[in-house]
């Protein structure tokens, strides 16, 4: 399988008392596939699925796939502590009809790069299906090195890797070495750098909010070559970078910004809280200077 274009991990809409709400969460859905975006992604950090119980993890991936079968490319995320968590997740993605999945290091428990490799190997034999490993050692503790690549690519489904650990020579490493395994980017304020190494897609949160602009991103640089054009749309979009990943405010970031798109999301679940009013007035400048420079860029 091909991952091309932009890949939004979808938000999970809560209502003030904690509950998900499944309309708001439909309309996200709906307004991300009249975006244009390439694919979601149910069940990924910016869908708060560690504040989930698994029935609520199946659950809404179960309404995700009733949501886009036949309309969007689906991926389910299966990253537990547990192994056996996992594997029921991979297990329910199959039995769905999701089209890919989505794996990761277990958090905290460090293990290595073989046990890391078993892990993702076991659930891979659950469900059969395309594969997008996510590393993230900033989140989970430990690298997907090279040990790990070479013992999982021996399955033809392990198809392509998110790398957020934010090294730029992982980017080297995947391009040079690991060719086979498609290279999508995970560190939004690395896009221009990973699309001129060859990435061809990008799994992005801010794209819940600016999938206009995220897309323009992929296609100067993915589809056009343009990378002129590139680095000012990417210029003009440092700034939000700088505002989703300053100050661990990234999941309260996403979904204030989808309200202000005029989508219902709600409060984080616990232990994270909402933003407060400065963050807002923060976020809602740096949105509106973004949006014009990068419509003026269109334009030309």
């Amino acid at each position: 399988m091909k991952f091309e274009g932009i890949y939004t991990p979808v938000i999970t809409p809560h209502r003030e008392d904690g509950s998900i709400d499944r309309d708001a969460f439909a309309s996200q859905v709906e307004y991300l596939i009249k975006a244009g975006v390439h694919g979601l992604i149910n069940g990924g950090s910016t869908g708060e699925y560690y504040a989930q119980s698994m029935q609520e993890r199946m659950e809404m991936a179960s309404f995700a796939r009733e949501l886009t079968k036949g309309r969007i490319h689906l991926m389910v995320g299966t990253v537990a502590i547990r192994l056996e968590d996992s594997i029921t997740m991979a297990e329910h993605a199959a039995k769905i009809g999701a089209d890919s999945i989505l794996i990761g290091s277990p958090p905290y428990a460090v293990p290595t790069e073989q046990e890391n490799a078993l892990n993702a190997l076991a659930i891979d034999r659950a469900a059969d299906l395309p594969i997008m490993l996510y590393n993230y050692p900033g989140r989970m503790g430990i690298n997907m090195g090279e040990e790990f690549l070479d013992r999982v690519g021996r399955s033809r489904n392990f198809c392509a890797v998110k790398e957020s650990s934010g090294d730029i020579n992982r980017v080297h490493l995947l391009a040079r070495d690991y060719p086979h395994i498609q290279m999508s980017c995970g560190m939004d304020d690395q896009a221009l750098e990973f699309f001129a190494w060859g990435a061809r897609s990008w799994v992005c949160g801010g794209s819940n909010f600016l999938p206009g602009e995220h897309l323009a991103l992929y296609r100067a640089c993915a589809l056009e070559g343009n990378f002129d054009k590139g680095r000012r749309i990417m210029s003009a979009m440092m700034p939000l970078m700088r505002v989703l990943e300053q100050g661990g405010k990234f999941i309260q970031c996403i979904k204030y910004g989808a309200e202000m798109m005029g989508q219902y999301a709600g409060p984080p679940r616990a232990p994270l809280r909402a933003l407060n009013k400065d963050d807002k007035r923060q976020l809602e400048q740096v949105v509106r200077v973004l949006k014009r420079t990068v419509a003026e860029i269109e334009a030309e």
